[in-house]
């Protein structure tokens, strides 16, 4: 079956969004020593399945119905970024507070215990204009899944 325009695009984006979204993770954790906490992690799993499941929408039919569970597990993560930026701003108590950052593996665990940082949850690593990553997560993650879904839902009218 073919797609229309719409549902060609809403699939698109729900592999190019958490697949960008994964990779600035990455890069900031990587490239910059911004390490995640323990709710950073609960907004990349997310992330993982959108991507799994937009690919299963190139290979496997239904594709729009595989788009559609992309997009909600975006908006998925979009929610744990919501959540996790009220906890660092302060507006509501965390389920956790901290996360280890796995050591650098120099074969003593005592020594990599003692040299690991610890991550807070309820402390942004980094913000700009007053957002942390969770509450960009959250921005980016909520428009992306509701753009998908209204062009998932333009597509059904036609």
């Amino acid at each position: 079956m073919t797609l229309s325009p719409p549902a060609r695009l809403a699939r698109i984006l729900a592999l190019a969004v958490p697949a960008l979204l994964l990779g600035g993770a990455y890069l900031s954790q990587y490239g910059f020593g911004l390490y995640p906490c323990e709710m950073c992690w609960w907004q990349r799993w997310p992330h993982f399945a959108a991507v799994g499941l937009a690919l299963l929408a190139y290979v496997t039919p239904p594709a729009r119905s595989w788009t559609a569970l992309a997009a909600l597990a975006i908006v998925t993560s979009g929610a744990i970024g919501l959540f996790h930026a009220g906890v660092e701003y302060g507006w509501w108590p965390g389920i956790t507070s901290c996360a280890l950052v796995a050591g650098n593996g120099s074969g003593n665990a005592l020594e990599d215990i003692m040299n690991t940082p610890l991550v807070r949850c309820d402390q942004p690593a980094w913000t700009l204009f007053g957002i942390s990553l969770a509450g960009y997560n959250f921005l980016v993650s909520s428009a992306a899944g509701l753009a998908i879904g209204r062009l998932l839902m333009k597509d059904r009218r036609a």
